[in-house]
């Protein structure tokens, strides 16, 4: 563009010569007109054409200048509107730029979820697969426990004999353990069992009990009733390791009496604690 400019500025700086030449030849065409020699009539002519063509070149300079000025306008606008482009496009960097370290933020952020989500899944399977094997456990492990009443009779005995107590009312069976037509409890499992018994004493004289496993008196609790109006009782409990079989039965002893009604006195319960 510079270079453009320049060339004008030499047009225009010729063309000033060239105005000062005109000036000159009118001049000289006065002093033409008094010579009236044909060559340099000629000459005169040619001189008088060449002169006609500098208005026009004027004309085209003026021109040129115009479409100089116009160019550089055209010029100043491209620049201030590639200054504007610039500027918008710094901000678009910076937009994007911030978009893209969100972006890298949320994929971290996500991965950490993702890697957290893992790690409950895993917690969860292994949870669901310790509740599943306990829900096997509890399924496989036997489940003992029983309560029964003696009778609705009132008072049993004395007897000749040591005699088997069969406790009739039975209230709970849970794993059908105790079997009340003989009054055993014969034990499903090898375990640990907790058994219970409350006697109850009404008649004058001796109430009492012996409690057998298998063929073996492992206790006899006894307890006298005096006829004073007041009723005598006792209450015994037993924890037991027991093979699976193995019997165990409440024995009414000889010329000894027990008391039960519907207010079930006498009683005799027990659970499974544990298998072994």
């Amino acid at each position: 563009m510079r270079a453009v400019v320049g060339l004008l500025l030499l047009l225009l700086g010729l063309c000033g010569s060239g105005a000062q030449g005109e000036a000159g030849g009118l001049g000289e065409v006065a002093e033409t007109n008094q010579n009236t020699d044909p060559k340099h009539a000629a000459e005169e002519s040619t001189k008088q054409t060449t002169k006609q063509t500098y208005p026009d070149i004027w004309t085209e300079l003026r021109a040129l200048r115009d479409m100089v000025v116009e160019l550089n306008v055209h010029v100043e606008l491209l620049q201030r509107e590639n200054s504007v482009q610039a500027t918008e496009l710094t901000s678009l960097g910076t937009r994007l730029t911030a978009t893209e370290n969100k972006t890298s933020d949320l994929e971290k952020e996500n991965a950490v979820q993702a890697t957290e989500l893992v790690s409950l899944e895993s917690r969860l399977t292994s949870s669901e697969s310790k509740t599943s094997d306990l829900e096997k456990e509890n399924a496989e492990k036997p489940k003992v426990a029983f309560y029964t009443g003696l009778t609705d009779a009132g008072n049993l005995g004395p007897y000749n004999t040591d005699t088997t107590l069969k406790y009739s009312k039975v209230f709970t069976n849970i794993g059908n353990a105790y079997n009340p037509s003989t009054g055993f409890f014969t034990a499903p499992v090898k375990g640990v069992y907790n058994l219970q018994l409350t006697v109850f004493g009404y008649s004058a004289g001796y109430t009492a009990v012996y409690v057998y496993k298998n063929n073996q008196r492992i206790m006899y609790n006894l307890e006298r009733v005096d006829n004073d109006g007041v009723h005598e009782y006792f209450t015994k409990s037993l924890v037991l390791e027991l093979t699976a079989g193995d019997v165990i039965r409440l024995v009414l002893p000889s010329g000894r009496s027990i008391y039960d009604d519907y207010g079930n006195f006498s009683t005799f319960s027990g659970s499974l604690l544990f298998t072994l």
